[in-house]
């Protein structure tokens, strides 16, 4: 699942992390990520699918958009990781990506490598080792969104995500595997593979899929 720790390499800057987020929200495309790592470009936007350039939103600069991970842990604290299945959840707010952030579920000391956590203290029953919006969630656990947010230390209800609000009492919109959510924000369930989106403001054309890391 992870890398070893490298306790002399240094954490590496957000920068590195949003090449992870970038990766990530091609693959949720289903494109193949030729070249990844090395010198050559990436295709311009007019060889991408047009549905990609229409769903492609930048990520938002300052601490709105990036908030912290400063919430409790689910479940037991254990040592070990252990098998996880994966989730993945997408935010966007004012029209731009609010980053989920890494650490989640995590206690200090952390380690780290490539911009992902290699090592804890401890983990909960969810886990996010790298802001990508990808969420490891122990196998047996029945959770919810409610629970990554309050592990997140955000807030989440049909006015209020994250650090954003809406003007009306159904401000917030919720997909899930493409399609709309008629419940509570929170009641959603944390099921292997599901592709939650989140959204608050202009309408964003939700992603249906995402590609998961292998074993997850």
């Amino acid at each position: 699942m992870s890398r070893g720790p490298d306790p002399k390499r240094p954490r590496r800057p957000l920068a590195a992390a949003v090449l992870v987020l970038m990766a990530g929200l091609l693959l949720t495309a289903g494109l193949a990520c030729a070249g990844c790592g090395s010198a050559e470009r990436p295709p311009p936007a007019a060889a991408l699918p047009a549905a990609l350039v229409r769903e492609a939103r930048s990520i938002g600069r300052g601490p709105r958009f990036q908030p912290p991970a400063k919430g409790p842990i689910m479940g037991p604290c254990r040592r070990d990781l252990g098998p996880r299945s994966g989730v993945h959840v997408e935010l966007f707010a004012a029209n731009q990506v609010v980053l989920v952030a890494s650490g989640i579920g995590t206690r200090p000391p952390l380690a780290y490598s490539e911009g992902r956590i290699s090592k804890a203290r401890c983990y909960g029953d969810l886990v996010t080792l790298e802001p990508t919006g990808v969420v490891l969630v122990r196998r047996g656990a029945r959770l919810h969104l409610s629970d990554l947010f309050r592990a997140w230390g955000q807030p989440l209800s049909s006015r209020s995500l994250a650090t954003f609000s809406g003007p009306t009492s159904k401000a917030v919109r919720v997909f899930v595997d493409g399609r709309a959510w008629r419940g509570e924000p929170g009641s959603v369930p944390l099921s292997r593979h599901s592709e939650i989106v989140l959204e608050v403001g202009p309408y964003v054309p939700p992603h249906s899929r995402y590609t998961f890391p292998p074993g997850t």
